[in-house]
């Protein structure tokens, strides 16, 4: 079985192939030329199991640490933020939002670097730059002072999300990638509980010389500081790179891609090419369901305290009560990620979690919370369950349908960043003013995910007629069974189908 990897590609393989065992039972092939290499599927299960173990939960822990850094400054307020900096009027609501202008701005560039330097290096490196960022935080005094440091926050985290999107899409096939990124992603529903527990320990400080909400932010900046050092040497460049894996799981690594998620693995980054990815309508239909989406994940992630508030506890118990929400949202998403993977449907699933964001939005605003806390507790639950599930499946349903690795990384280095960017709409709907009901903001975000659920309806329901009418020209193709090195060109191909 020899295989001659194209000369356009940046990374040859191991040259030493798979013995005898590796090849008894054929799970799949790519083709390479004239031959096809045979992929067992003992060894893949192997393969991605290892990064299973040894590459999602360093890039869970990361991102964990991103959360904890992002979502802090809701638990730093309930523990009086503002008073302690003479802030008032809009300032809090201006703090938020100045994060997301450089967040947005910044994100296409850190994504191109990315792909260019590798997601191994740039993710640690923008790590231990957030990390010292959070630190510095401790050291304002006023609004101006945090107010800068949180546009440079901005900036340092910008392409996290967008380059881990990518960066798992050259380890996993498209239709593993669903609960991977979902378990990935739950770190930030843990975070955001964890935050509320760690947020609760840390108030409890009283005899220090700093005000309790400064020690929130010493800790979590420190400790992400200590494991970007770690990240920074541990992770491999690409599946075909990662040092646990013998050359014969490096070459399998490198087809299983070939086969079933990039046209060109390890593809050198070309922004004149890459940039065509918006000459398909789909595109401009996705970037609208991700300003959607944000609306709604940023307004939960940002003001569930003060959501839960409303119910009447003390800043303690507020604090912890946001525990149990976030982690139903986590459990949620991973119900409807393996859902999804097993189905090897997207769309659905997507349109799914608009649904539960809508409802429990309504059911929040149409009650009355006081009289009725239990439902109004529950609202908040389903807050949750909508935001988490159609952040993850919205931008694995994308990627599965982008074969160029250059183009995936561009779009999602934009897509992600303008659902971030609603924050700054979130931001500024929760205002003081119409505490502690706040009925404008939540009717807001409640219309968001009604719209973000219709054009979610509208685009699978095009990608289902689209794929007939392929088969109608071409006979019945499944999309598994055509290998994505055929897909360079997306819709333009002659066997594209689409993943829905």
């Amino acid at each position: 079985m020899n295989s001659k990897i194209s000369d356009n590609e940046s990374l040859t393989p191991p040259e030493k192939q798979p013995n005898s065992k590796e090849i008894e039972e054929t799970t799949g092939f790519a083709l390479d030329g004239d031959s096809a290499v045979l992929i067992s599927p003992n060894a893949e299960r192997s393969i991605v199991w290892k990064f299973d173990l040894r590459i999602l939960p360093v890039l869970a822990t990361m991102y964990l640490f991103n959360s904890l850094d992002k979502s802090n400054l809701g638990n730093a307020k309930t523990a009086g933020l503002e008073k302690t900096l003479d802030m008032h009027g809009d300032q809090y609501n201006i703090i938020l939002s100045v994060f997301f202008v450089p967040y947005v701005l910044t994100a296409p560039f850190l994504g191109i670097l990315g792909k260019k330097l590798g997601p191994n290096r740039v993710l640690p490196t923008m790590m231990f730059s957030f990390g010292c960022f959070t630190v510095l935080v401790t050291t304002v005094m006023n609004f101006s002072g945090l107010l800068a440091i949180r546009w440079f926050l901005g900036m340092a985290e910008s392409a996290f999300f967008p380059l881990v999107i990518y960066y798992l899409t050259t380890f996993y096939r498209r239709g593993e990638l669903a609960r991977r990124l979902a378990l990935f992603y739950a770190a930030q529903s843990i975070a955001s509980a964890f935050s509320g527990l760690l947020a609760f320990g840390v108030f409890q400080i009283k005899t220090g010389s700093l005000a309790d909400w400064r020690y929130l932010f010493i800790i979590e900046g420190c400790c992400t500081i200590c494991f970007s050092i770690f990240a920074f040497w541990y992770l491999p460049q690409s599946a075909s790179n990662a040092h646990f894996l013998s050359p014969e799981q490096k070459m399998i690594a490198y087809h299983r891609m070939k086969m079933d998620s990039s046209s060109i693995v390890n593809e050198k980054f070309n922004f004149k090419d890459s940039v065509h990815i918006f000459k398909h309508p789909t595109s401009w239909l996705i970037l609208g369901i991700e300003i959607c989406l944000g609306v709604p994940l940023q307004s939960v992630q940002l003001f569930l305290p003060q959501i839960i508030g409303r119910l009447g506890y003390s800043t303690v118990k507020t604090n912890l009560y946001t525990v149990a929400p976030n982690v139903s949202g986590a459990i949620m998403l991973l119900i409807l990620a393996f859902a999804s993977d097993l189905t090897r449907l997207r769309f659905p699933f997507v349109a799914a979690g608009f649904l539960f964001t809508f409802i429990g939005f309504i059911i929040y605003v149409g009650i009355d919370v006081e009289a009725q806390l239990h439902t109004a507790y529950f609202a908040s639950f389903m807050m949750t369950w909508g935001t988490s599930a159609p952040s993850v499946l919205l931008d694995v349903w994308y990627n599965n349908n982008i074969a160029h690795e250059g183009r995936r990384v561009l779009l999602t280095s934009i897509a992600v960043p303008l659902a971030n960017l609603m924050g700054v709409v979130s931001s500024n709907i929760f205002r003081n003013q119409d505490a502690p009901k706040y009925i404008p903001a939540l009717a807001t975000t409640a219309a968001f995910g009604a719209m973000g659920f219709l054009l979610t309806l509208v685009l699978g329901a095009w990608m289902v007629v689209d794929n007939r009418r392929r088969d109608a020209r071409q006979g019945r193709l499944n999309v598994r069974d055509i290998p994505t090195e055929e897909l360079r060109d997306g819709p333009k191909a002659e066997r594209f189908r689409w993943f829905y």
